[in-house]
C-alpha cells in the first residue's frame, strides 16, 4: 500500500467520498429522528393501562398486537432484506416507483422505530410507579402523565441507547447500496471499480466511517454531561452547620 497513491486517490476522487459521506449522514440523521418519534409513540401506546370499557380494551389490544408484529418483524429480519422487499417489492406488487433516497430514509426509519419502541418501553418501565400514582392523584390522565412527567425522564435515560442506535444507522446505511442509494459504501465501490484497487478505497471509507461515528459519540457524551448537570455542588455560605437531635436516652 502506497501512501502517495492513497493521497492521490483521495485528491482525484474526493467529490465521490464527500458525496457518499454526506448521503450517509443525511439518511442516518433524518431516519434516527423519525425512528425516535415512532419509538416514542409506540412506547407510549404500549404502556397505556387496560381501559375499563370493553370497546376501548378491544381496540387497545388490537393496536398492541399490530405494534408487536411490527416490532418483532423488523427486529427479526435483516435490513438488507427489508430494503429489497420494500423497494423492489412495492414496485412489482403495487407499481410504486419510490425515489431511492426517500425509500432509504423510510426503510431505516421504520427499522429504527422498531428498536426505539423497545428502548422507550424499557425506559418507561424503569420509572418508579409512585410517579404514575402521584400524577393520577392530582388528576392527570395517561397522556398528560407520560408527556409532562415520565417522558422527560425517559428521554434523558435512553439518550445513550439512542446514540448507539444513531451510530448503528451510520454503519448500516451501507446495506442500502443494494437498492442503488449513493451512500459512502456505494461511492467507495465506484472508486474501486474505476481504479481496479479495493484495499485503498475501502481503507479510506473505513477511516471516514470511524470519523463520523467517533464525532457523533463525542457530541452525545457532551450532551449527556450537560443533561446530568455539574458533578460537584458548592454549598451556599461560608460554613454549614448540621444540628443532630438529642437522643431520648440523654446521649448527645
Amino acid at each position: 500500500m502506497s501512501i502517495e497513491w492513497i493521497i492521490s486517490m483521495i485528491i482525484n476522487n474526493w467529490p465521490l467520498f464527500l458525496r457518499g459521506a454526506g448521503m450517509t449522514l443525511l439518511i442516518s440523521i433524518i431516519s434516527t429522528i423519525i425512528g425516535a418519534i415512532i419509538g416514542l409513540l409506540a412506547g407510549v401506546i404500549r404502556t397505556i393501562p387496560t381501559p375499563e370499557r370493553k370497546v376501548k380494551r378491544v381496540i387497545l389490544k388490537i393496536v398492541n398486537i399490530i405494534l408487536s408484529v411490527y416490532i418483532e418483524f423488523f427486529r427479526g429480519t435483516p435490513m438488507i432484506v427489508q430494503a429489497m422487499v420494500i423497494f423492489y417489492g412495492s414496485a412489482m406488487a403495487f407499481g410504486v416507483d419510490m425515489d431511492r433516497t426517500v425509500a432509504a430514509i423510510f426503510i431505516v426509519s421504520i427499522n429504527t422505530g422498531s428498536y426505539m419502541a423497545e428502548i422507550v418501553r424499557g425506559g418507561v418501565i424503569s420509572i418508579e410507579k409512585g410517579q404514575f400514582e402521584a400524577a393520577q392523584a392530582i388528576g392527570m390522565n395517561h397522556l398528560q402523565t407520560m408527556f409532562q412527567v415520565i417522558l422527560p425522564q425517559v428521554i434523558r435515560n435512553i439518550l445513550p441507547a439512542t446514540g448507539n442506535q444513531f451510530i448503528i444507522n451510520i454503519k448500516d446505511t451501507s446495506v442500502l447500496n443494494v437498492i442503488g442509494v449513493t451512500e459512502l459504501y456505494f461511492q467507495t465501490k465506484t472508486v474501486a471499480g474505476i481504479s481496479f484497487k479495493y484495499f485503498e478505497p475501502f481503507f479510506v471509507a473505513c477511516i471516514l466511517y470511524f470519523v463520523m461515528t467517533f464525532t457523533v459519540t463525542l457530541i452525545l457524551r457532551y450532551i449527556e454531561r450537560k443533561l446530568e448537570g455539574p458533578a460537584n455542588y458548592s454549598m451556599i455560605g461560608q460554613t454549614t452547620q448540621i444540628t443532630l437531635p438529642k437522643n431520648n436516652a440523654g446521649i448527645q
